[in-house]
């Protein structure tokens, strides 16, 4: 009963919008209140987790993602991706949706992938007679494949906290992500044909056509040194050349002389204010870990994933209706909580249980980025689309229509796929021999 009570505790103070660190600190503060639990025995579990090099990767990326979005590099990745797709019905919101899928593989998260690309994206998306509702949407939508396109946060999270390597667990999202990058996009196109004005504007004044191949040139060799930066860091990742941490600060230390005196977007006084959003932000991000490590700790204690395994076997024995479960379980805590604090909590309340139902680990790391990426959407709470609306000052009740389409039409069945047919999830991995 008193985990019970503790876990209420957490949803009540989360949906009353007290501060996430503090939220998961009152659920310990009654579990050890009323269990007997001594500080003094958990206090080293904290810091014992903090104490690796893997984490360091966190603050990297987030460093690397507030560099890429002041120094403007983020604005020639757009441009870049703009030769593709530019010229097709609904190819500015194609080149949202692949920019954001671009972006996330060098931030390595959703909130920052919306923040940089909804902020270039958004002006050319209404200049293009795109609904403001329907764009907002589409931002808020395509943010998350900073989750599933590697090298992602919560996937290093994810490996940390559940022993699995990380980069089987960056090859598992691969393919989800690319599947939701593509229905995305074909939401996208379905809605561009169905509204003929739109993009009109924007056809005629970009110089994306057969006759400008001058304006085409010089894009791309702009963008050159932008593009080597996912070049630089998933090459190294994959070669075995560098680690994740490696490679997140390999960002940071090319992101600034490109920000800087390339793309001439980053300066000294904002590199520093980049360095002390990084700094504020992860020490909020190391206390809210050393805090849900010990209410994980403490779960654990108490036998909770077995607990859950009882009364969900005790639900139904049939392991489709059991994942369905679990996906449910899993988009509930993604709209209540941001993704770090999703990952940390649902890592060893739930692996326990998938494993009893004969799914890989690696698997479940794409089956949590799908589900928290989704639940972070999601209305009546959904995290990122209200940090949407704020980016775009959309109102929220016009972006629900769309979100709900795209959540439909792309977010779930890029969820079936993912739960129901390991080989999307598993197929790399076991390609480079990582199980």
């Amino acid at each position: 009963m008193e985990i019970i009570i503790s876990i209420l505790i957490l949803m009540a103070t989360l949906l009353l919008g007290v501060p996430v660190p503090a939220c998961f600190g009152a659920a310990v503060a009654f579990i050890m209140v009323t269990l007997g639990h001594m500080p003094k025995s958990l206090v080293p579990v904290g810091f014992s987790k903090l104490n690796t090099l893997v984490l360091l990767a966190i603050p990297l990326f987030i460093m690397a993602g507030g560099i890429i979005e002041k120094g403007k590099i983020g604005k020639a990745l757009v441009e870049f991706v703009e030769i593709f797709v530019g010229r097709i019905k609904g190819g500015l919101g194609i080149v949202a949706v692949v920019s954001c899928g671009v972006f996330g593989a060098i931030s390595g998260s959703a909130a920052a992938t919306l923040s940089c690309i909804g902020a270039i994206m958004f002006p050319k998306l209404i200049e293009a007679k795109y609904d403001s509702g329907f764009a907002s949407a589409l931002l808020v939508n395509a943010a998350p494949l900073g989750l599933l396109i590697p090298p992602s946060s919560i996937q290093i999270l994810y490996a940390w906290s559940s022993g699995q390597s990380v980069l089987a667990c960056f090859l598992a999202t691969i393919v989800p992500g690319l599947i939701l990058i593509t229905l995305l996009s074909i939401v996208t196109f379905f809605y561009a044909k169905s509204n003929p004005a739109m993009e009109k504007h924007y056809a005629d004044s970009i110089e994306l056509n057969k006759h400008s191949k001058i304006g085409v040139g010089t894009r791309v060799k702009n963008a050159i040194p932008a593009i080597l930066m996912p070049v630089i860091i998933l090459g190294g990742i994959y070669s075995g050349v560098m680690t994740p941490t490696e490679a997140a600060a390999v960002a940071v230390i090319y992101a600034i002389p490109v920000g800087m005196y390339i793309y001439k977007g980053l300066t000294f006084r904002t590199l520093k204010d980049c360095f002390i959003e990084s700094a504020t932000t992860t020490g909020v991000v190391m206390v809210m870990f050393f805090i849900v490590m010990i209410l994980s700790r403490l779960y654990v204690l108490e036998n909770l994933p077995q607990k859950m395994i009882d009364v969900m076997l005790g639900i139904s024995e049939s392991k489709m209706v059991l994942l369905i479960l679990i996906n449910i379980f899993m988009v509930i805590i993604g709209m209540l909580m941001d993704d770090v604090s999703g990952t940390l909590l649902c890592t060893p309340v739930l692996l326990p249980l998938v494993v009893s139902l004969g799914i890989s680990p690696i698997q479940f790391a794409a089956i949590l980025g799908v589900n928290l990426g989704m639940g972070n959407i999601t209305p009546p709470t959904a995290p990122l689309l209200y940090l949407g609306g704020r980016v775009t000052k959309t109102p929220i009740n016009k972006m629900l229509r769309p979100t709900l389409v795209m959540i439909v039409f792309a977010w779930i069945p890029t969820l079936i796929l993912t739960t129901y047919v390991p080989q999307l999830s598993l197929f790399l991995p076991k390609y480079f021999g990582l199980m």
